[in-house]
């Protein structure tokens, strides 16, 4: 009966003991930032991850990563560059690898959002070339787009947009489209 008692006080010690430290984290889905990461003087990395689109002309898929980095000019507005890799699917025809690379100019609107998240709009111009050609080409895009932050410093982005490149090989002598993207943005204060 001793032992038993025992085993019993010893059970429970190490109950209590277990329910003590057991810690409950949840993870962050937002954080209240207002205008912090958008101001004069930051920097922002990031990219899209997920890029896909379709062209019109030439019933192609595409499927892009584009990495991207830029500086904050204004409170809200944004110039840089990002670079184009990706995969083009062309109906009867042989796959290609693409790739380019663009200024652009992001501008995050100041209203119709939460203090966590922002909606914004991003114009690019720049050259772009694929395997199957020695031509280099123009290549321009405009897109709307949804930053949601979960932390102070990183945001989860949605991205729609319209791409148009002319001379692209496979597709003729243009190729226009529609293109979804999802990635992220790393925000970078700069020194005040």
């Amino acid at each position: 009966m001793k032992n038993f008692t025992c085993f019993l006080a010893l059970l429970g010690g190490l109950t209590f003991s277990a329910h003590a430290q057991k810690v409950e984290t949840v993870p962050q889905t937002s954080a209240n930032v207002g205008l912090t990461p958008i101001k004069q003087g930051n920097w922002m990395v990031g990219g899209s991850i997920g890029n896909i689109g379709y062209s019109f002309e030439g019933k192609a898929f595409n499927i892009q990563i584009q990495p991207r980095a830029g500086y904050f000019v204004s409170d809200g507005l944004a110039i840089g560059t990002q670079a184009t890799l990706g995969l083009l699917a062309v109906k009867d025809e042989d796959n290609e690898w693409n790739y380019g690379i663009a200024p652009f100019v992001r501008y995050y609107f100041p209203g119709g959002a939460t203090s966590s998240s922002r909606f914004f709009t991003q114009g690019d111009i720049g050259i772009a070339g694929s395997s199957g050609g020695n031509d280099v080409s123009l290549a321009i895009g405009a897109n709307v787009g949804y930053a949601h932050f979960i932390t102070q410093t990183v945001a989860l982005e949605a991205i729609l947009g319209y791409n148009y490149s002319k001379a692209n090989v496979n597709l003729g002598d243009k190729a226009t489209g529609l293109g979804v993207g999802l990635g992220f943005q790393i925000y970078l204060p700069g020194k005040r």
